[in-house]
C-alpha cells in the first residue's frame, strides 16, 4: 500500500549447504500487539533473522502497516529449505517510527519468537502425532518450534528475558515451492465503486485471499492505495502460482475492496469470489476486472546448467610487493613443498567446484601488479603462462603449475589495480554480438593481499560488469585490514560508480581468507560461491533469456508449466 511505510530489505548473503531441496514461502500475521504509540496504534513490521555460524543476521522483512495491532502482512518472506540441516529462524516485531531502518533507538520492540525450519524437527512431530502417550513429554522437550511440517504455526510473542508480550501472538504460514513453480502477472481495475467519503471520493485498495482446503483464508496480495478515485487501475503485480491458488486453477479466491483510512479503520466497499480459471477469462463482474494477465516460467540455476550453460572460470592473482619476497618463508607467495600457501588454498577450493561446470576444463589464469619479462614493465593484466594469445591452463592443476612457474620469472611490484582485469573479463563476457542464449557465464576470482589502489576505477568497472553475464569473487589473503573492501560487496548497500550510477545486479562477493583458516576448503568454496546461482538466474531473467534446453515439469497439464 502506498500509504504504508516501506521498510528497505537488505537481504544478507547467507552461505548455505551445497544442495537446496526447494524454497519455502513464509507469510506472517500478528494479533493483539502491544500499543506503544500515544495518539495512534503501533505501526508494525516483522524482521526475519537466520542463524549462521552462531550469529543472527537479517534475511528479509515485511512491509510496515500503519496503525494496526492485528496486522496481516502482504509481503512474502522466501528462503531456501535444506532438509539435512536445522535452520534456526527468529521473527522480531517492531513498531516503526520515521524512515530509518529497523533496530534504531526510536523503534519499539513488540516481541519475538524463535523457531526452526527443517526435516530434523519433523521427526519429533511424527512421534507426537503417532503416540499420544508421549505427546506431553516431547512437547516439553522441544523449546523451539518447527514450521514446515505444520504449515501453520501460532506462537506467543516474547519480550526480552522471556517475558510474554501481553497477549500478542504471531502466526506463520509456510508453503513449500517446487523448483518448476511459475508466477502469474496480474493487473486489476474497478469501475463505479461506492463513495464512502463525505467530502472526497474513496481511496480504494484491493485484497486477494486464497481459500485453503480447511476453509481458512490466506492473504495473497494487497494492492497499493489509489487516492480519491472511484475507477481505480491498480499497478500490475506478480505472484507465484503456488501462492495464488496452490497450482489449482479452480481454487476459490476471495477479493475485497476497501476504502483506506490512515487510522487503520478501513471502510468495506465490496467483495466477490472467483478462481484463477475465471480470471483468465478477463471479466470478474460489473465493477472489478482483471485487465491483463500473463503466465511466466520461472527458471532455476539448475535449469540453466542442465540446459547447457557453461561456467568459465578465471583467476587473477595479486603479485604486488606487499606479498613479500617469494623466496622468504614469510611471504604469502612462498612455495612450501609440504603445504600450499593461502593463494593456492583459495584457488584450489573455489576452482575445483567451478571446473565441474566447464566441459573443456580450461581456465584463464591472470596476474597483476608485477614487472614481467622481457622488458620488466609493470603490468596489471598479464597471462601467468606468459602466452598472451592463450591465457588458459589445463584444469586447476595446470593453473597451479603456471602460478608456481611464474613466480621466479617476475618481480613483485605494484600498485594493486584490479580494474583492468575486471574490464577485460567484462569485455570477454559481452562478446562481439548481443547475447542471445544462456550458453556461457563467467566467474572471476580475484586473490589479493590488500585493499585495491584504484578503488574509483574498480567501482566503475564493477558497475559496467554488472550488465554482463559474470560474477566476481574477491578473496583477501593475509592479515591486512580489508574494511574498505566491504564497499565492493553489495550486502551492506548498493555499490555505485564514482558518478553515482548503481550496479544493475549485485555481482561481487568478498571474504577474508583468514576467516576460513581453520575450516575445510569446502567451507570457503561454499561461502564465496553461495550467491553465484542467484546471480546467474538474475542475469538471464533480466534479459528474458530462457535455458537452451529447459527442463520442463513432468506434468504437461500443470499451469506452472505454461510459458510466457
Amino acid at each position: 500500500m502506498s500509504d504504508s511505510q516501506e521498510a528497505t530489505s537488505p537481504v544478507a548473503g547467507i552461505g548455505g549447504p551445497a544442495a537446496c531441496v526447494s524454497k519455502v514461502e513464509l507469510r506472517v500475521s500478528c494479533k493483539s500487539l502491544l500499543d506503544r504509540d500515544t495518539l495512534n496504534k503501533s505501526d508494525p513490521c516483522v524482521m526475519l533473522m537466520v542463524q549462521n555460524q552462531g550469529q543472527w543476521t537479517e534475511l528479509d522483512r515485511t512491509e510496515v502497516i500503519k496503525s494496526n495491532l492485528n496486522p496481516v502482512f502482504a509481503k512474502v518472506l522466501m528462503l531456501d529449505y535444506y532438509f539435512e540441516e536445522v535452520q534456526k529462524l527468529r521473527f522480531e516485531v517492531y513498531d516503526i517510527h520515521g524512515t530509518h531502518s529497523i533496530g534504531t533507538r526510536d523503534d519499539d520492540f513488540l516481541g519475538g519468537v524463535e523457531c526452526t525450519l527443517g526435516q530434523v524437527m519433523s521427526l519429533f512431530l511424527c512421534i507426537l502425532f503417532n503416540n499420544t502417550l508421549c505427546g506431553l513429554k516431547y512437547a516439553l522437550l522441544i523449546n523451539t518450534y518447527m514450521i514446515v511440517a505444520q504449515k501453520k504455526m501460532v506462537k506467543p510473542l516474547l519480550l526480552k528475558y522471556g517475558k510474554y508480550a501481553g497477549k500478542s501472538t504471531i502466526t506463520i504460514h509456510a508453503e513449500e515451492i517446487s523448483g518448476n513453480n511459475g508466477y502469474v502477472k496480474l493487473s486489476f481495475c474497478a469501475k463505479k465503486l461506492d463513495d464512502k467519503d463525505l467530502f472526497s471520493k474513496s481511496d480504494p485498495f484491493l485484497e486477494i485471499y486464497r481459500i485453503n482446503d480447511d476453509g481458512t483464508e490466506q492473504l495473497v496480495h494487497r494492492t497499493e492505495v489509489i487516492k480519491n478515485n472511484l475507477n481505480p487501475v491498480w499497478e500490475p503485480f506478480k505472484v507465484s502460482l503456488i501462492s495464488l491458488c496452490s497450482c489449482d486453477d479452480e481454487r476459490k479466491l476471495k477479493c475485497l475492496v476497501w476504502d483506506y483510512d490512515s487510522r487503520g479503520k478501513h471502510d468495506f466497499i465490496g467483495e466477490f469470489y472467483t478462481n484463477f480459471k475465471e480470471m483468465q477469462k478477463i471479466s470478474l463482474g460489473n465493477k472489478v476486472s482483471s485487465v491483463r494477465h500473463s503466465l511466466h516460467r520461472v527458471y532455476s540455476f539448475l535449469d540453466y546448467i542442465m540446459g547447457g550453460c557453461q561456467i568459465h572460470f578465471t583467476v587473477a592473482i595479486d603479485f604486488t610487493a606487499s606479498n613479500g619476497d617469494p623466496r622468504n618463508s614469510c611471504s604469502l607467495h612462498y612455495i612450501n613443498p609440504y603445504q600450499p600457501n593461502e593463494y593456492l588454498k583459495a584457488l584450489i577450493a573455489v576452482g575445483e567446484i567451478c571446473q565441474d561446470y566447464d566441459s573443456d576444463k580450461r581456465f584463464s589464469a591472470l596476474g597483476f601488479g608485477a614487472r614481467i619479462p622481457p622488458n620488466y614493465e609493470v603490468s596489471h593484466d598479464f597471462a601467468i603462462n606468459f602466452n598472451p594469445e592463450d591465457d588458459e591452463c589445463e584444469e586447476i592443476q595446470g593453473v597451479v603449475e603456471a602460478y608456481q612457474n611464474c613466480l621466479p620469472k617476475i618481480q613483485l611490484y605494484g600498485p594493486t589495480n584490479v580494474a583492468p582485469i575486471i574490464n577485460r573479463i567484462a569485455k570477454l563476457a559481452a562478446g562481439k554480438e548481443p547475447i542471445k542464449d544462456a550458453s556461457l557465464y563467467h566467474i572471476l576470482l580475484i586473490l589479493t593481499d590488500g585493499v585495491v589502489t584504484d578503488m574509483a576505477d574498480t567501482r566503475e568497472a564493477i558497475v559496467r560488469a554488472s550488465y554482463q553475464p559474470m560474477s566476481i569473487i574477491i578473496v583477501g589473503v593475509g592479515n591486512a585490514d580489508f574494511t574498505d573492501m566491504q564497499i565492493l560487496d553489495g550486502d551492506d548497500g548498493v555499490l555505485r560508480s564514482p558518478k553515482g550510477e548503481p550496479v544493475l545486479r549485485d555481482i561481487v562477493q568478498f571474504v577474508p581468507f583468514r576467516d576460513f583458516k581453520t575450516a575445510s576448503p569446502a567451507a570457503l568454496a561454499k561461502c564465496v560461491l553461495a550467491e553465484v546461482p542467484k546471480q546467474v538466474v538474475e542475469y538471464f531473467s533480466h534479459k528474458a533469456i530462457p535455458p537452451i534446453n529447459p527442463v520442463l515439469n513432468s506434468n504437461p497439464n500443470s499451469i506452472a508449466n505454461t510459458p510466457e
